[in-house]
């Protein structure tokens, strides 16, 4: 029995300063994996777009250095040097040290932010071994330098600048003892460097990395905002009509801005901003969107007698690619990572201007309502097919016993948290799978040939789709809104392809698949992807497995003469020892877990590489042809 102690007032332990985002630092940046990485950015350029809101900054410069430290520089007012009345140290010092400090509380100097808590630059000065910071102001140039969030020295004058010279400069390197990554992905970065210049016209954002020889930059700068974020992401799409629907409206302090256009494919592709902020959770503010949109296409095919249907929301965003952006005093958000708005009053604010700016685009302009209203009819006609096409499904299910496929192997734990399910490329495979596998926590899955592309198809052809409809009820947890991940009957997918062209193509079929209809799976970290190995070294008792060609050389050197060397093919080539001991073992067995880090860029790189849009795709494969080595083809 454990010996009682008594519980007081010293038990309570007080994390002063900067300490509790030390000790809890996944409670301020999420998580202290990449995401939280790259989070640290995210934090030090919203302060700098922030200050372009303020109109007080035109230019933004993001620097990967080669240490992989990064600098923020912006040209506008820069941090306050001056000395603050109460804590009796600078300004500069009093934002990177003090939780809840910052300008964003007073509304004279911001009217529109995205940091709110005052926590931002302060949480990465926690987390940083090392940062400094430089403010141009006054017609000097002011420096402080900080180690794991502690000064080393009051903020000093270094040099004289012009007196027209204002801005901040800020330089951190990640603190490798609590991050688990301190790489940063450039195209991560460049991503949300174009999204911040599409939401922000006449912007110039500038990503430099210096880890490439030579450096690789890239400037961005949007006139039309997000009109031009729309043709980006309809990039490998055909529009129903050539003109992108904008406008912006005003509403007290609140300003909403939308650009959308459909095009003739069967996924919306709609994404919402406040104050800069990627809310790709959602919230009242693409509630009400989506709520003016229905009224106003429903309103009209009853005024016009188009149609007697009655369009459901998802019939009317079927193709849709929407941009809604809005500008917000007081935004309040979920968390302070802020990824769904909570505003009750600004449903009604964006229902309201919405429904009157669409209901009068469309009354000027007949000829693109009567082609939106055609592709809606003809999803919502779909989305019936799809319902009987589904029923019908349920009902052989019901009468076969279990309802499970015929080709399903499945395992014996009935725990979802514990179940894996292998989708194996091929018939042989398969069986391979199947003798290898532990019978209690593993199931299998053949699949035979290529499954069909969803990005090209509706839902209801999709349920003709023998293959998809096994993988479908093999899951047990349904598809696209009636998916429900309370009813996932395993909690890791494993896709099993070869390692050749056919088997990647293999493999991007299903993640569309998981990515249209279930996207849940991935959010959930429910997907992965198997790595067979390339070749097998054998040299008397000794048997090594390799997993890519760069490992082949050393290795052969390393093991010297008389090696047999296997070089597989494809799954089918390995006997069920080989595939347990290669690719089904947990102690051994590599996994590539999927993940979604930009949705936006996600969605765009499905529509282009998986939809009917030639040219843009075989740009892309040009593009990036030079990164892919050792492809067998």
């Amino acid at each position: 029995m454990s010996e009682n102690k008594d519980y007081s007032a010293e038990n309570i332990k007080v994390l002063k300063g900067l300490e509790a985002v030390r000790v809890r630092s996944s409670m301020y940046i999420g998580s202290t994996d990449i995401r939280g990485l790259h989070h640290l950015v995210k934090e030090i350029l919203d302060n700098s777009i922030d200050e372009h809101l303020a109109n007080h900054c035109s230019k933004i410069r993001l620097i990967i250095h080669t240490d992989n430290s990064i600098t923020v520089i912006d040209n506008g007012r820069g941090i306050p040097t001056d000395i603050h009345p109460d804590e009796k140290i600078s300004g500069v010092e009093v934002a990177l040290t003090i939780l809840h400090a910052g300008g964003k509380f007073d509304k004279d100097s911001y009217k529109v932010s995205g940091g709110l808590h005052g926590v931002g630059v302060s949480v990465v000065n926690a987390l940083s071994k090392k940062l400094i910071v430089e403010v141009k102001q006054k017609g000097k140039i002011f420096i402080q330098e900080y180690a794991y969030g502690k000064p080393l020295y009051p903020l000093k004058i270094i040099a004289e600048c012009p007196i027209e010279q204002t801005g901040t400069s800020v330089t951190f390197t990640p603190d490798n003892t609590i991050f688990t990554e301190t790489v940063y992905d450039f195209n991560l970065l460049s991503s949300r460097v174009r999204e911040l210049a599409f939401l922000n016209p006449g912007l110039e954002i500038t990503i430099i990395d210096e880890r490439e020889s030579p450096q690789v930059e890239k400037i961005f700068m949007y006139r039309d905002g997000i009109k031009e974020f729309v043709s980006y992401l309809n990039e490998g799409k055909q529009p129903l009509h050539k003109e992108i629907i904008y406008f912006n409206k005003q509403q007290d302090y609140t300003i909403i801005e939308i650009a959308m256009q459909w095009n003739d494919s069967y996924n919306e592709s709609v994404h919402s901003f406040v104050n800069n902020i990627n809310t790709h959770e959602g919230g009242t503010h693409l509630s009400g969107f989506n709520t003016a949109l229905t009224r106003v296409i429903n309103n009209y095919i009853k005024k016009k007698k188009l149609s007697d249907v009655n369009l459901a929301g998802e019939d009317i965003r079927e193709g849709l690619t929407a941009i809604i952006n809005l500008k917000v005093p007081n935004p309040q958000f979920e968390g302070q990572t802020k990824t769904k708005l909570g505003n009750s009053e600004l449903k009604g604010i964006v229902d309201s201007l919405a429904f009157e700016s669409l209901t009068n685009y469309f009354e000027e302009n007949p000829s693109v309502i009567k082609i939106i209203i055609e592709k809606c009819i003809s999803a919502f006609n779909a989305r019936e097919a799809a319902r009987k096409a589904r029923e019908l499904t349920r009902r052989k299910s019901a009468l076969s016993g279990s309802g499970l496929p015929g080709k399903l192997a499945d395992c014996q734990e009935r725990d979802p948290s514990k179940c894996e399910l292998f989708l194996v490329e091929g018939d042989s495979a398969g069986g391979s799978c199947l003798n290898a596998r532990d019978r209690k926590t593993q199931a299998i899955l053949p699949l035979k040939g290529k499954i069909l592309n969803v990005e090209k198809a509706r839902l209801d052809k999709i349920f003709k789709s023998q293959e998809i409809s096994n993988i479908i009820t093999a899951l047990g947890a349904g598809v696209s809104d009636e998916f429900n991940i309370e009813k996932l009957r395993y909690h890791k997918i494993i896709i099993m392809t070869d390692g050749d062209v056919d088997g990647s193509h293999i493999a991007c079929l299903l993640l569309t698949l998981f990515y249209r209809y279930m996207p849940k799976l991935i959010e959930n970290g429910y997907i992965y992807l198997a790595i067979p190995p390339l070749y097998k070294l054998a040299k008397g008792k000794t048997a090594v497995y390799l997993y890519n060609d760069n490992e082949l050389a050393p290795k052969l050197q390393e093991l010297g003469e008389n090696v047999n060397v296997q070089r597989y093919k494809g799954l089918g080539e390995m006997n069920p020892e080989q595939l347990w001991e290669t690719t089904m073992d947990e102690s051994v067995r590599y996994l590539k877990k999927v993940r979604i880090e930009d949705a936006i860029e996600a969605d765009r790189m499905f529509s282009m590489l998986m939809g009917e849009e030639v040219e843009p795709r075989k740009a892309f494969i040009m593009a990036n042809a030079k990164f892919v080595k050792n492809l067998d083809v």
